[in-house]
């Protein structure tokens, strides 16, 4: 039941983007066709789970014991990177073109300011090693809900009436405000 609480609880209650504001670029920049959204979320959980495992190793083996948690900030930056250029290659020989519909926010996931976030809460909260495994999944599959819930409201919104003032960046900082407080619904329930 704690797994579940921990799941629930990073994808909604605390959602990274929607309740942190972490991880804002992707999430403004990629959400305009739900197919890139979707994409550049399990590419974001994909890096996010594996973040989680490799951060709680390299922490709690590495770090703690030989007292070097000084060097926690750099070290997950470095685990980050690798990281994500593995997920770019892997995505180009696989799929060129998801490769090209991702852009340039594929390589973003290095500075998505969401995944170290994600590292540094998981060695702050002091997580057991499925508990962060847990809360990474979490963490990614609330970065995707955040994503996909705002392309299919901005890919209404290109067929609906926006007054001019509002449209493009307007508009979208508002709807993204909206879900924000949305899921600021969700707090305080677990």
């Amino acid at each position: 039941m704690e797994l579940f609480i921990i799941f629930i609880s990073a994808a909604i209650v605390n959602n990274f983007v929607l309740a942190y504001f972490l991880g804002i670029c992707p999430f403004v920049g990629v959400s305009n066709k739900l197919s890139s959204a979707t994409s550049m979320g399990m590419a974001t959980t994909f890096v996010m789970v594996i973040t989680a495992i490799v951060s709680w190793l390299l922490y709690n083996l590495i770090l703690v014991p030989y007292n070097l948690t000084f060097l926690q900030i750099p070290s997950f930056i470095l685990v980050i990177a690798s990281l994500v250029q593995f997920v770019e290659m892997v995505i180009k020989k696989v799929s060129q073109p998801l490769y090209r519909a991702l852009g340039i926010f594929l390589p973003l996931i290095t500075t998505n300011c969401a995944i170290l976030g994600l590292a540094l809460f998981g060695s702050m909260r002091e997580y057991s090693f499925l508990e962060n495994v847990i809360f990474g999944l979490g963490a990614g599959a609330g970065f995707t809900l955040a994503l996909v819930i705002m392309a299919g409201i901005r890919e209404e919104l290109d067929l609906a009436d926006v007054p001019k003032p509002f449209q493009g960046a307007p508009i979208t900082l508002i709807v993204a405000g909206i879900l924000a407080l949305a899921f600021m619904g969700f707090a305080g329930m677990i």
